[in-house]
């Protein structure tokens, strides 16, 4: 006859935090779910998209801002800039769409670089990619909220707040998975494309119909390092062919963002390449159409930065007035600015994923969360983009000259490395492809070298530091994985050679929590040993007197420490156990008290972390816990005589009656 089952239901403080979880990122998927979660083109767009897109909100600014020291003349200058920018958009887009065919598992600059000039090359690539998807962040973020302080001066003293609450909820959202984020992010996405579209084409309407032209709202915004090196005089020869460089490098920060589809062909639902050489077209499209568009109405409508109020802004004023239209466009700018830092979110764990496989970064940034994303490398992103926002007062002209040149970096080694990949394989058309990428190659070493020299001494001087210390950082870790497998690595066939096994229980009385760690620790030696460190003497004479009594065959050793340190005489015994040859193992078996409620573990000390800790590297030394569980006694006996004990077989949670027997025989044992 089978014993009666019995079916009850477990609740603790445990399922609280699992329940949040769940509430705030979503229920978990299965890794056969991985195929939902990939995007189709018009998801990807918004995904993949949206830093290059959004980058028309400062890029023609930021041109501006340098070349103001001519006063509005230089409003004839920035579309000639901008049409040269977007001919290297073109040239880099075509060259990529040629990488996601070549590398249909995703051609980032590492893989392109690595694979054909070399792990040298790759991990110059990898610390320039990780370097701008951080800058990414922090530059868009702060972007974003300066387009609503740009529409409500008087949150302009809360910007860093605004800039790290908006981050960390850009965290949230992603960690939720690709797929869900990229939902949210469409609609955001396709609203900005919506008004941008219809501010260029009114604008456009507006300056062909002869309306009046209002006059630039307040102080012009001076690039104060502009006109330290050219002065108050108007810049001629040399200087204003500088300049001019200068303003087109400030500028190239709208080609950032270009190489994230070609990184994330795999994040694409099948056919991956064909899907992402059509998005990546898309995107080119879409920013050179809004680019030229911004730069020309700045120069139609006479519109020079501000000292608190963004370029678009102002647009967005003289063009549709103060009204919904207005209001319309800057929150979609914000929303698109804090949403272009979801192309680092989606991009920087997948790189860092990649680099943790190879073995440059760490191994937990191989694993994927609860809803396969890269939680690890999204937390980390989020972190240290924050602490940058925090550094730098979320001021975007402070950031802006670190960008841009990580990414330039990246586009010439992509491009040498496809020339070496055509020469390689040489397929049919492989000379004209070579050549084409040969060609973008020599322009975008051009560009990174232009950048690196007239913004070296506005902060260009921090990247060509920083690039090089994640490289020796990347190696290093490197270095270490190559290490630990040739420390861990095991011969084979080799015969188990059996040790004298001592184990060692610190005791601070006769307790429950002593008992069951005595326990366990016979069942793992013969040689066990009871270690108590004398604080007090009185107190010592006392428990050797109560051990004696309570004769269990377990020797107490009273270690003396005249200091009052409890890890030390500890620490010294039992390297005086495995020095002197009476041991050839150790093992110390730590009673740990687990209290029921949380705010309880700060009513108890932590000597089992500290011993833990104390032993961690000391050689043929083993730690262990044994746990004791506070109420659980009692909360046994309520259970085995609870109503929530009923008849049923739901499974796990069956318990029969012989099993029930034993825990009211044990819990009887513990309580005497």
């Amino acid at each position: 006859m089978q014993p009666p089952a019995f079916r009850f239901s477990t609740r603790s403080m445990s399922s609280t935090f699992p329940g949040f979880k769940r509430l705030l990122f979503g229920r978990p998927l299965s890794s056969d779910r991985l195929e939902n979660e990939r995007l189709n083109k018009k998801t990807a767009l918004a995904v993949l998209s949206s830093d290059a897109i959004s980058s028309v909100a400062y890029a023609t600014e930021q041109t501006l801002l340098v070349l103001a020291v001519l006063g509005t003349a230089a409003l004839s200058y920035v579309v000639p800039i901008s049409a040269v920018i977007v001919g290297l958009l073109v040239l880099v887009a075509i060259s990529y769409s040629q990488t996601v065919f070549a590398y249909p598992a995703g051609g980032g600059s590492y893989t392109v670089s690595k694979d054909n000039l070399g792990v040298r090359f790759g991990l110059v690539a990898a610390a320039s990619l990780l370097t701008d998807y951080i800058l990414t962040v922090a530059v868009s973020i702060s972007s974003g909220i300066a387009a609503i302080t740009s529409a409500y001066p008087l949150l302009i003293s809360h910007t860093v707040g605004l800039c790290i609450a908006a981050t960390f909820l850009l965290m949230l959202v992603n960690l939720r998975g690709v797929r869900e984020s990229g939902i949210v992010f469409s609609v955001p996405t396709y609203i900005f494309i919506a008004i941008m579209l219809a501010l260029i084409a009114t604008g456009i309407y507006r300056g062909f119909a002869g309306h009046e032209i209002a006059p630039v709202a307040g102080p012009i915004r001076v690039d104060p390092t502009s006109a330290a090196q050219h002065g108050p005089g108007w810049p001629v020869g040399f200087a204003l062919t500088f300049l001019i460089l200068r303003g087109f490098a400030e500028g190239c920060v709208a080609m950032t963002g270009t190489e994230a589809i070609s990184n994330g062909v795999g994040a694409f639902r099948s056919p991956g390449s064909k899907n992402a050489a059509t998005t990546l077209g898309w995107m080119a499209a879409i920013l050179a159409t809004f680019f030229l568009g911004v730069s020309y109405l700045a120069r139609r409508f006479q519109v020079m930065p501000t000292a608190h109020e963004t370029i678009l802004s102002q647009l967005g004023r003289h063009i549709f007035g103060g009204g919904a239209l207005y209001f319309t466009l800057q929150y979609a700018t914000f929303a698109i600015l804090v949403l272009a830092a979801n192309t680092a979110f989606a991009d920087f764990p997948r790189l860092s994923s990649i680099l943790a496989r190879d073995g440059y970064m760490p191994r937990q940034f191989t694993a994927r969360g609860d809803r396969l994303a890269f939680s690890n490398g999204i937390i980390a992103l989020a972190l240290v983009a924050m602490l940058l926002v925090w550094l730098f007062r979320g001021d975007t002209s402070a950031l802006i000259p670190l960008y841009a040149i990580g990414v330039f970096v990246c586009f010439t080694l992509s491009q040498a490395g496809m020339v070496v990949h055509w020469f390689k394989i040489r397929t049919k058309g492989w000379r004209w492809k070579a050549l084409l990428n040969g060609f973008g190659a020599v322009a975008t070493a051009l560009v990174s070298i232009v950048q690196v020299v007239t913004k070296f001494t506005t902060g260009a001087w921090i990247v060509v530091l920083i690039i090089p210390s994640i490289i020796l950082l990347l190696r290093k870790i490197h270095a270490h994985y190559e290490s630990f497998e040739r420390e861990i690595r095991y011969a084979g066939q080799a015969p188990l050679m059996f040790l004298h096994h001592t184990v060692v229980v610190p005791v601070n009385g006769i307790t429950k929590p002593t008992a069951g760690a005595l326990v366990y620790a016979t069942t793992i030696s013969e040689d066990v040993r009871a270690a108590y460190v004398e604080v007090d003497p009185d107190d010592a004479r006392e428990l050797a007197s109560q051990w004696e009594e309570w004769d269990i065959g377990v020797e107490l050793v009273i270690l003396p420490s005249p200091y009052r340190s409890v890890i030390k005489p500890l620490v010294d015994y039992v390297k005086s156990l495995t020095h002197g040859g009476e041991a050839d193992l150790v093992t110390v078996i730590v009673p740990e008290i687990v209290p029921h409620r949380w705010w309880e573990h700060l009513l108890h000390n932590k000597t089992s972390l500290y011993i833990r800790t104390a032993f961690l590297f000391k050689p043929n030394v083993v730690v262990t816990t044994v746990p004791y569980r506070l109420g659980s006694a009692a909360r046994l006996r309520d259970l085995i005589h609870h109503d929530e004990f009923l008849d049923g077989d739901a499974p796990g949670t069956q318990v029969d009656a012989v099993a029930l027997s034993r825990v009211e025989e044990a819990t009887a044992i513990t309580d005497r």
